[in-house]
Order: structure tokens, then sequence, then C-alpha cells
């Protein structure tokens, strides 16, 4: 079913690729992606909707963002509506993408260039590799002519980077909802019944006095006290390498990782004058296991925080301000490997790759909480294979794509009906 239309899948790629769709908050630009998944939506023969999500701005829901912009962005939606007798079925994706990075690329950051069965570009891997997987599925049923007992739903969402969700949520909240869901964010083949929770913060210390500066006063500079933080965080790597893993995440090294994202005080650019820097900040990463309370470990390490602000003589001083990137933070999710949702996957995967894949827990958040935990819908991420996501030279292996959509499909055919 899918074979006649792969040459189709790969020019969909490459043109997703090349369509511009970075978010950086509090606004994003994936209509350009969307538009381009519409036409060739319509063109397969698969009627789509493409609705705003501005209707978020009225939500009371917790989930919500309140520092991002919504009125334009739009999702998309394909409905193939099935005889009534089955369950439904959601594929989730999400069509924004992180900025290229201050790194080169090989071949530009929208090339969709193809070497070595490789397609390069940004979200190649991130996740518009699977939005051309999960949107095949849909393609080919139409093309094959067949109808199913039960939904099959498949979207392409926004403000899932950055710690959004704004797009997942705004789809559960307009009622799409299904009986199961598949998320194909890139998992190497590999089927994920977890993912973690998260939350990015920076500490930031502000102390120093632009009037002191060629004068005989002494010139406070936070950036050299702001590296005793390393210790501190060194305290909570270990702490967080110590707690109960729970079953999916058992065979992880570090379980919920604590990570030091950037550090900044002034840069080195020509631009900028010698001077001593007035502020310094680190940002920092915290993730969370799928049956921690996020808001109940971010307490705890604020305090800790403020201890150790109470106990160094510069930071008593100048404390260290604590400015999440995102609030609140993401929660993690863990759908049982017994799961009749867990079982039927694993067992289509198995027949339509030839093997059965490995079964494991994904090592980052994303919106699968919202499904899973929000509304209630049995949640697994299964995607292609690929690197570099966040990083230059992303790429998605094209093969894998094909494997994904199969394995989707497969999915598709025994859990509707």
């Amino acid at each position: 079913m899918l074979e006649p239309i792969e040459g189709d899948l790969t020019r969909l790629l490459q043109e997703l690729v090349r369509a511009d769709t970075v978010a950086i908050p509090p606004d994003g630009n994936e209509n350009a992606g969307q538009a381009v998944l519409e036409e060739f939506l319509r063109a397969h023969g698969v009627e789509c909707e493409s609705y705003d999500t501005g209707f978020l701005a009225e939500s009371d829901h917790p989930c919500r963002r309140l520092d991002r912009n919504y009125a334009g962005r739009r999702n998309l939606i394909a409905r193939l509506p099935g005889a009534g007798s089955g369950r439904r079925l959601l594929f989730n994706g999400h069509m924004d993408t992180v900025p290229p990075g201050r790194d080169p690329w090989t071949d530009g950051p929208w090339s969709g260039a193809i070497r070595g069965g490789r397609l390069y570009g940004r979200g190649s891997f991130d996740m518009k590799g699977g939005l051309a997987a999960q949107f095949g599925v849909a393609c080919a049923l139409r093309k094959a002519g067949v109808r199913l007992g039960g939904d099959v739903l498949c979207e392409s969402v926004v403000d899932e980077e950055w710690g959004g969700g704004g797009g997942t949520l705004a789809g559960r909240l307009r009622g799409d909802t299904a009986d199961a869901c598949v998320i194909p964010e890139g998992t190497q083949l590999v089927v994920a019944l977890a993912t973690r929770g998260g939350v990015v913060v920076d500490l930031v210390c502000e102390a120093g006095d632009p009037t002191a500066y060629f004068s005989t006063d002494e010139v406070v500079s936070p950036a050299i006290p702001v590296g005793r933080l390393r210790g501190w965080v060194d305290e909570w790597v270990e702490r967080r390498r110590q707690i109960p893993r729970g079953e999916a995440y058992a065979s992880f090294p570090d379980p919920a990782p604590v990570q030091v994202l950037a550090v900044e005080a002034n840069t080195t650019a020509r631009e900028l004058p010698y001077s001593v820097p007035l502020t310094a900040a680190v940002r920092m990463y915290f993730q969370f296991l799928p049956y921690e309370e996020p808001a109940e470990v971010v307490e705890e390490v604020r305090r800790s925080l403020d201890r150790f602000c109470a106990d160094d003589p510069f930071f008593r001083v100048y404390p260290l301000k604590w400015k999440p990137a995102f609030d609140p933070p993401l929660k993690g999710h863990e759908l049982a490997p017994d799961h009749p949702w867990s079982r039927c996957f694993i067992e289509c995967a198995t027949e339509s790759l030839g093997r059965r894949p490995e079964v494991t827990a994904a090592p980052y958040p994303c919106d699968a909480f919202l499904a899973h935990r929000e509304f209630g819908i049995p949640t697994l991420l299964f995607g292609p294979c690929g690197g570099g996501a966040h990083n230059a030279d992303e790429y998605v292996e094209l093969r894998s794509v094909f494997d994904t959509a199969a394995s989707l499909l497969t999915s598709a055919l025994v859990w509707c009906g």
C-alpha cells in the first residue's frame, strides 16, 4: 500500500524541510509548512482542515502557556472516518522547529539535500520525517480505498518546541480525540512507552554597577562568583542519579539528568567593549521521571538554591533570581507494557519490520503527557532514525521514514479494525 507513494513522501519531506517553520517564543512560523502539507494531502484525495489555535487565549487549562501568541498559528488535521465499528487512532506530530543555530551547515539548514540515504535539514529528524510518515498512512489508505472500522486522525500541530504544547492542547480542547495515540518523534525505530518531564530555568545574578568602571571604587562582578554554582550543580547531578528509577528508566545510567545548557557573562564579540559584566546567568535543565510531580521537585531545588545563596558571602548580598523559560514544567508519562495498545503496536511493528523492536523509554520530554495524562489517551512514541536534532547537519534516514510509515499503517489496520 505504501510502495506506490514512497517517491511522493520523499518529495513531501524535502518540501517540508525547505519550508522555514522556526518557532521562537512567543511566536511561530508553522503556517508555511502547514500549507505545503495541505496542498500535498488534497492532491492525494485526503480531506483536511486547517484551524487557528488563537482560541487558546480564552482557555483556563493549567497547561496553557500564558507567554505564547497563538492567534494566526494554524493546526492541520486529516480525518479518515471509519465505519463506526472500531477504535479510533490519532497520529500526532509537530510542524515547528528550533532555529538553525550558529554552527555552519554543510548544505544549509533548508536544503533538503539527500546523500547516502539521508535527507538533511532543520527539522528533518525533529520531526518532519515523522510527519511525512504519519500522513503517508492517510494517503495510502485513501489510495487503496480502504475504510477501517474506526476513525484515523492525523494532525500536525504548532508550538511543541521550547516546552510549548499549545498545538496538541488545542487539538484536544477542540474535541479531536481517540482511543490511542502515536507520536512519531525520532526514536530510531524504538518503541518508547514513556517520556520524561522537564523544565529549563535561568539562574541570574545582577550585581554590577556601571558607574564604578573607570573609577576608584571597587568594581563588583558576578562572573567569578557564579562559577561557585558548579559545586551546587554537581551535588544535584548526583542526587538525581540516585532517585528510584521506576520500570521505564531502570536501565538508564542517568535517569533524570541535570544539565547546564549555557553560562553567560558578557561575550567575546568584537563589537563589545572591554568591560566588567553587570550580570551573569546559568541556564539549567532539570528532567523528571514519569512518576514525579515536577512542581514538588522544583520546590525542593529552589529551597536548596536559597540555602546555597544564604551560605555564600557574595550571593547573600546579590541573590540569584529564578527565571523559568516556561511554566508550569512539562510532565512525563508512562504507558504500561501490557496495555492493549502497547501490545497491539509492538506486535504490528514486529510484523512490519520483520523483527521485534526494542521497547524502552524516550530520553526527552515531548507532548505525550498532554494526550496521555491530561486527556486519557494511551500514548507511545515510534519514529524514524536520524541524528543532529537541535544541531547543525540534522538528518533523517529515508528508509526509516518508510519503515515508520509501514508500522503506523499496520497498527491502524489492526487497531481500528
